[in-house]
């Protein structure tokens, strides 16, 4: 085991400290259900003064006045040290999430190295943010300064830990912004091993902090704070609504990443075995935590059921077990809370429509573990409840289609539109498809492909702004306009 795993303190102006309450909570392994450690819980008091040191940071520390390259270089040593640590952190995020630590699409050969990625993808970022000068009306100079937002409020989930937490440190801190950093309650361990590598990077007191909490109190506290400038959310639709109501108070920028219903389309002239390949895992990657999941598979009525049976057949093939055994390819899902939710999702669907595999909890031989079967479900209709609404666990639902405009308004009639993928040799089709999706993400002839550079983000109540590639500057920095009199 290389993590060393100890009680969680807050980490407040580059200080390790309890919360002021005093209060702990634990944190769950989900493939044994025993507590892997307990985390202070942070409230209103400790974010007031988590703000308070992010904000002398800003305005009287050594960030304030280093050089774009330098804060560049640090981005860079927090990616080398966070793959000098990848095993640690690794073992730390399969710990709390129950992804599995050695598979190709697991917590040590894909969230850690994409995280490393996207603070080093930012640190070049760091010298290449500047304004403009601008041909006005009489004898002026016109320019424009691009600066940091100031304070910004970084709400982070449970799915991806440590990649989603880099997403929005990386574009902020490439920026010239310091932050208040409160990860998920459910898996708080990687986002704390973070601010010591961060330390470690030379990244100044106070530039980055850590306040673990619940969302009703710490979270909310974050968003309302006045001292905080701007606010970076990522989750369920309905906190989204919150955060925008309770933000509204102090008038602070916000960009939103929330749920998805992704439609995954199958038109009956693609290559069915990669379509299958995709459908696959675009819905069982990540035990199906994953926002832009595949959940709502479209297959073209007359390749249904030669399709349907190379999709079971790869399903029947995952291997559920210990997340640290090499053999494992399915984990159990993050907690009992969201188990017991997609439970209650596979009852109204066996109401709703016809289950073709899974349903139920799976035993490892531990009789312990948060695990589910993962669970295909037929002949659903796109307005069953299990066809419009996020259950973020390994389930799907499969709808029938006659042709290609039948599909995209059905695939558009959700409230959602974070992501969208069709499966198609005909390029005409494919690009008709993608201009008509609404969504954020189209993918044709793959899934869940994601890069640095590409902007990620939602339409409709999949919230707005973009993260990732250059867009994800827009939401750290603002514009000043300087005029300059150059009349003699």
């Amino acid at each position: 085991m290389k993590a060393n795993i100890k009680p969680g303190k807050l980490f407040i102006d580059g200080k390790w400290r309890d919360a002021i309450s005093g209060k702990t909570f634990p944190t769950i392994n989900p493939a044994t259900e025993e507590v892997i450690t307990k985390v202070a819980e942070g409230d209103e008091g400790d974010i007031g003064l988590a703000v308070k040191g992010a904000r002398k940071a800003l305005e009287e520390g050594p960030w304030s006045t280093m050089a774009a390259a330098d804060r560049g270089k640090i981005l860079w040593k927090i990616g080398d040290l966070i793959m000098k640590y990848a095993d640690e952190l690794a073992e730390l995020e399969t710990l709390d999430t129950g992804k599995p630590f050695s598979h190709p699409l697991g917590s040590r050969n894909a969230d850690i190295p994409y995280t490393a990625e996207c603070f080093q993808y930012y640190a070049g970022w760091a010298t290449k943010i500047y304004g403009e000068t601008i041909p006005v009306r009489g004898n002026f100079l016109n320019y424009t300064l691009k600066e940091p937002v100031g304070v910004v409020g970084a709400i982070t989930p449970w799915n991806f830990p440590l990649l989603l937490v880099s997403w929005k440190l990386g574009p902020a801190l490439a920026a010239g912004n310091t932050l208040v950093l409160k990860p998920s309650e459910v898996t708080p361990l990687t986002a704390l091993r973070l601010a010591e590598i961060m330390q470690e990077a030379g990244l100044p007191d106070g530039v980055v902090n850590v306040v673990t909490g619940y969302g009703e109190t710490a979270g909310a506290s974050l968003v309302k704070h006045p001292g905080v400038d701007k606010i970076a959310f990522t989750g369920h639709y309905t906190t989204g609504q919150d955060v925008m109501i309770n933000a509204a108070g102090t008038l602070k920028r916000i960009s939103l990443e929330l749920g998805g219903k992704s439609p995954n389309i199958v038109l009956s002239d693609a290559d069915l075995d990669s379509a299958a390949v995709g459908a696959f895992w675009g819905i069982f990657w990540n035990k199906g935590e994953v926002c832009t999941a595949g959940s709502r598979l479209f297959v073209e009525k007359s390749i249904h059921d030669k399709f349907m049976e190379k999709l079971v057949g790869m399903t029947e093939t995952l291997v559920p077990g210990d997340p640290f055994d090499s053999n494992t390819s399915l984990g159990p899902v993050v907690s009992k809370e969201q188990m017991d939710k997609d439970l209650s999702y596979i009852d109204i669907g066996m109401k709703e429509a016809k289950l073709v595999t899974g349903g139920g909890r799976i035993d490892i031989g531990t009789g312990k573990g948060y695990f589910l079967e993962p669970t295909i479900f037929d002949e659903v209709d796109n307005s069953m409840t299990i066809a419009q609404e996020e259950i973020f666990g390994p389930v799907l639902a499969t709808i029938q289609f006659k042709d290609l405009e039948e599909v995209i308004q059905r695939g558009n009639d959700t409230i959602f539109g974070l992501g969208a993928a069709i499966w198609t040799r005909d390029i005409k089709k494919a690009h008709i498809a993608a201009r008509k999706l609404k969504a954020g993400t189209v993918w044709i002839n793959t899934f869940h492909t994601y890069d640095m550079g590409s902007p990620f983000g939602g339409y409709k109540m999949s919230g707005f702004g973009r993260e990732l590639g250059m867009q994800a500057m827009d939401l750290y920095t603002q514009v000043k306009s300087v005029f300059v009199d150059l009349n003699m």
